[in-house]
């Protein structure tokens, strides 16, 4: 059975295929939306995750007769008061690339010890404009001083996580499944779908 991801970023797409094949035995086939670069983009104003990510399922459900799930997610630190938060895809700026996203964050916590920080996905599922259900997963974690990996994307270079002893970007794709954020949050929506 189709589930649509509504994104259009590889990475995230690339961690919920791999949690359909690992975690729906092969009952959910998750695919990118039909089109989707056709569509004009869903305003993302919210000021939370759970907002954005309602606001993008039911707007992008709208293009479909199947279910749709659409996620915000992002790093919140400690010692920037939450930062980045709803704004981590675009924290240097529009248009952003990870490097500069984090070249800023390094910036930001130049000289601080305190370097605490979590990772957050929610993931909203709709079908033709109506919400279903919202699922959250989060995980803690540090701000190393520099980046270690090239797995991942984003800052998993820089977010040190204790349950996998290495960095997101360190850690293989099932490893990071296994205890993120994102893992966290579809293992929940496909529980839901199983129901």
């Amino acid at each position: 059975m189709p589930l649509y991801c509504a994104t259009t970023n590889a990475g995230k797409l690339r961690e919920y295929r791999l949690a359909a094949g690992e975690l729906a035995g092969g009952l959910y086939t998750i695919a990118p939306l039909p089109d989707l670069h056709r569509v004009a983009p869903a305003e993302e104003d919210g000021a939370s995750f759970e907002a954005n990510a309602a606001a993008k399922a039911v707007y992008y459900s709208g293009y479909t007769s199947e279910l749709v799930f659409a996620d915000d997610s992002g790093l919140a630190v400690d010692a920037l008061g939450g930062a980045p938060g709803v704004h981590s895809a675009h924290f240097a700026g529009p248009g952003a690339t990870d490097e500069k996203n984090n070249r800023l964050l390094l910036e930001r916590l130049d000289g601080v010890n305190d370097r605490r920080a979590r990772f957050t996905c929610v993931i909203a599922l709709a079908r033709q404009g109506r919400l279903l259900a919202v699922f959250r997963g989060a995980v803690e974690g540090e701000i190393l001083r520099a980046g270690r990996g090239a797995s991942g994307f984003g800052y998993d270079p820089l977010f040190y996580c204790p349950l996998v002893a290495k960095t997101f970007g360190e850690a293989s794709g099932a490893q990071k499944l296994a205890v993120s954020h994102r893992g966290e949050a579809v293992r929940k929506m496909l529980a839901y779908l199983r129901r």
